[in-house]
């Protein structure tokens, strides 16, 4: 049995370069970085949980809420094969009981936050907006994007971003835990505009507040699908 199932969806994510010096110390051993073309990215990522079962189990008003996360990309090499993966940075959810049991078993980073989000059509495009408040200070990320999604083309910076199926995190100096990520590829919508109000340097570090001021080099939206995590194990 999966330890979490859930739906994720309309997944914004914006893209940046960043020296991959920076990313050194949050890397889990045994892994490295995965770049794409050269380029080490990190991505800003809103979207919803929906339907959300922890080990098969509805939690009463814990199934369905925002998250917003700093992730990194990365890979493992696993007896001849390589591994994928994502590192967080922090996650960011307006339960307690979801920080409590990731921080707690699987050595993640969330943190609990005031958050909301809204969705809106009408007849010629879909915006998508997710609002988290620290401290007093209300951060934002919106889009607006097409209203039908398409295929992701294979060898796109998107299908980079969005297939990577594996999460590591690190238990300490020399142990990383790993866990899969299941889902079927995923479809996006054309994004028109974008708008990030965000304080990167107080919501993730002083080591990202060079992103505050830095426009993404790309911005997508996902439609996203119903989506498990693994149980985890130690590498």
């Amino acid at each position: 049995m999966s330890f979490l199932k859930a739906e994720w969806r309309k997944l914004a994510i914006a893209n940046y370069a960043i020296d991959p010096e920076i990313l050194s110390k949050y890397l889990p051993p045994k892994t490295e970085l995965d770049l794409w073309n050269g380029t080490c990215y990190v991505s800003l990522v809103g979207f919803m949980f929906l339907n959300t079962k922890v080990l098969g189990l509805a939690i009463p008003f814990h199934r369905n809420f925002e998250e917003v996360n700093l992730r990194f990309y990365v890979k493992y090499h696993d007896k001849g094969e390589w591994k994928r993966g994502v590192v967080f940075i922090k996650e960011i959810v307006p339960k307690a009981a979801i920080t409590f049991v990731a921080n707690t078993f699987y050595k993640e980073h969330y943190q609990t936050m005031k958050m909301s989000h809204e969705w809106q059509e009408d007849k010629n495009s879909r915006s998508v907006k997710y609002n988290w408040t620290l401290k007093g200070t209300e951060h934002s990320f919106s889009v607006k994007a097409a209203l039908e999604p398409s295929v992701i083309p294979v060898g796109s910076e998107s299908e980079f971003i969005t297939e990577h199926y594996w999460g590591y995190s690190k238990s300490n100096d020399t142990t990383t835990i790993e866990y899969e990520v299941t889902h079927p590829r995923w479809e996006a919508y054309e994004v028109f505009e974008h708008h990030i109000n965000v304080d990167f340097g107080a919501v993730y570090g002083e080591d990202f507040s060079i992103l505050t001021n830095m426009e993404p080099t790309s911005v997508m939206l996902a439609e996203g699908s119903t989506t498990t995590v693994e149980s985890k194990r130690k590498i």
